[in-house]
């Protein structure tokens, strides 16, 4: 470290940092966290209790007592650097009322602590070394997590398995620069012969695994992000009511006045697990209205944009020109057809609603996007392997119908053979970080150069160039090789406590 450095440094472990771990909420517990040099010292100077003085108190211990006059407290006690952030850390339960929680933090920052900035405390485990960058920015997805598969992902990174694939693509890449640099530092005892073609085949292998790890990409993001929903049909086929049942609230608008949505209507909801960004959108149908008109042009864009389309039907009415301009929009999606209304006098079938996907002269049929015939057999029913449209009876108004949909969302998004499933039983982890995928991208780009080197002929040397390129990118996942701005923007997105 130069003058200049030193004269601009700042130790990250000075302060001892004080913070509110739990929600902003009433709730029954909430626990102040304080971590640093001063911890103990300071939860001696506001506690009293039989075991005080608690920086006499051993490692992972829990102590009752009082903080001064404002509430009846438990205090853990860990110390380092077998703590979160590898400093020492106390940690204050009190009661959960807001006013409570806030009078003991004024406490503890009275004492000497300083309020905690977003992230910071597992800012602190990875400049310490604890955790790489990629598992901390797991720990951001933990809280976010909505669903079991995110969870699931998240917990696999934050536990190091997306980390050491990292570092072994890293160790691969490193060896093979090694062994250049010492060729060229001492030829008579290392060999280049033949060594670019055995080079050729290594980067051939890190790109087809590296790429393999980044086509993961989109899974992962809708995996993280839910998938985005739209529900359509023409008006009055019961598609507000199919919002409300499915995230069990009066959010839209039901009567039956024909185009009472207008506008799009969103919702995040729960189904079989997975999380669905719905959206309900006006009716679909030819109309004067010029308001009308409008929703319904945004209706059909959000089919183009959609993840997964509910297509809804209403059994008690005839199909007509509104209900196949609807379908012939959703060729190549994913979707499912909910046959509305099965509680009500049947006017159309199943069948019927088939026809609509059915090829026209001169057209090809409408079906969902391309799955394997294995994934065909768990999502569709064996009588519409010919034409492999899901069509569920379904009911909002007696919720018939809702676990045979979760049932076909879990088959479409959950099946590993499915053409962009999710793999629901497996070990991978898949990319939910945009950053990592640009880096990993990164290192294929400076991978695949140096295979043009070689087939070009070029000296050895060229290569090691963009060998380092690439191992630089994947470090730049782990946290190696960023500035200060990247680390300062990662973790002001964590919430303030953790």
């Amino acid at each position: 470290m130069n003058n200049i450095e030193r004269e601009n440094y700042t130790d990250p472990f000075a302060d001892t940092i004080a913070a509110i771990a739990t929600g902003r909420a009433v709730g029954g517990i909430a626990i102040i966290r304080i971590s640093g040099k001063s911890a103990l010292s300071i939860i001696d100077e506001i506690f009293h209790g039989p075991d005080a003085p608690l920086s006499k108190a051993a490692a992972n211990t829990i102590h009752y007592g009082h903080i001064k006059d404002i509430d009846e407290v438990l205090v853990s006690i860990f110390r380092a650097p077998h703590s979160y952030t590898t400093e020492d850390t106390v940690e204050i339960n009190c009661h959960g009322g807001l006013f409570a929680a806030d009078k003991v933090l004024d406490a503890v920052i009275a004492a000497g602590a300083r309020p905690a900035e977003p992230g910071e405390f597992t800012k602190q485990a990875y400049l310490a070394g604890r955790i790489d960058l990629s598992e901390a920015e797991a720990v951001a997805d933990i809280i976010s997590s909505d669903n079991d598969f995110s969870l699931k992902n998240s917990e696999r990174t934050l536990s190091g398995r997306l980390s050491k694939q990292i570092a072994g693509y890293r160790e691969r890449i490193i060896y093979e620069c090694g062994y250049i640099e010492s060729a060229l530092d001492d030829p008579e005892h290392f060999d280049l012969t033949g060594f670019p073609e055995r080079l050729k085949t290594e980067c051939s292998s890190l790109i087809a695994e590296l790429s393999g790890l980044s086509a993961t990409f989109n899974d992962g993001k809708i995996l993280k992000d839910g998938i985005d929903t739209v529900i359509v049909g023409k008006p009055n086929v019961g598609k507000s009511s199919i919002l409300n049942l499915l995230s069990k609230s009066d959010r839209a608008i039901v009567t039956d006045v024909p185009g009472t949505t207008r506008d799009l209507i969103e919702e995040r909801v729960r189904v079989g697990g997975l999380t669905l960004n719905l959206i309900d959108s006006a009716g679909i149908r030819n109309t004067d209205d010029i308001v009308e008109q409008i929703g319904v042009e945004k209706s059909l864009e959000k089919i183009g944009e959609a993840d997964f389309v509910l297509f809804v039907c209403d059994r008690s009415r005839p199909l007509d020109e509104n209900d196949e301009k609807i379908a012939s929009a959703l060729s190549g999606k994913n979707f499912i057809v909910l046959l509305n209304k099965s509680d009500a006098e049947a006017v159309i079938s199943a069948d019927d609603v088939r026809g609509l996907f059915a090829a026209k002269p001169g057209q090809a049929p409408v079906s969902p996007s391309p799955v394997s015939e294995n994934a065909a057999e768990a999502v569709f029913p064996a009588e519409t392997q010919k034409n492999p449209v899901k069509i569920i009876d379904f009911s909002a108004r007696s919720a018939d119908g809702v676990q045979e949909f979760q049932t076909a969302l879990r088959g479409m998004f959950l099946s590993e053979k499915a053409s962009g499933g999710l793999p629901a039983a497996s070990n991978e982890v898949l990319l939910t970080n945009a950053r990592h995928k640009y880096e990993i991208d990164s290192a294929v780009k400076s991978l695949t150069l140096v295979i043009n080197s070689i087939d070009e002929g070029l000296p050895e040397d060229f290569y090691t160039v963009d060998l380092m390129d690439a191992y630089g990118a994947l470090g730049r996942i782990l946290g190696q090789e960023v500035g200060d701005d990247l680390v300062e923007e990662i973790f002001s997105k964590f919430c303030i406590g953790k």
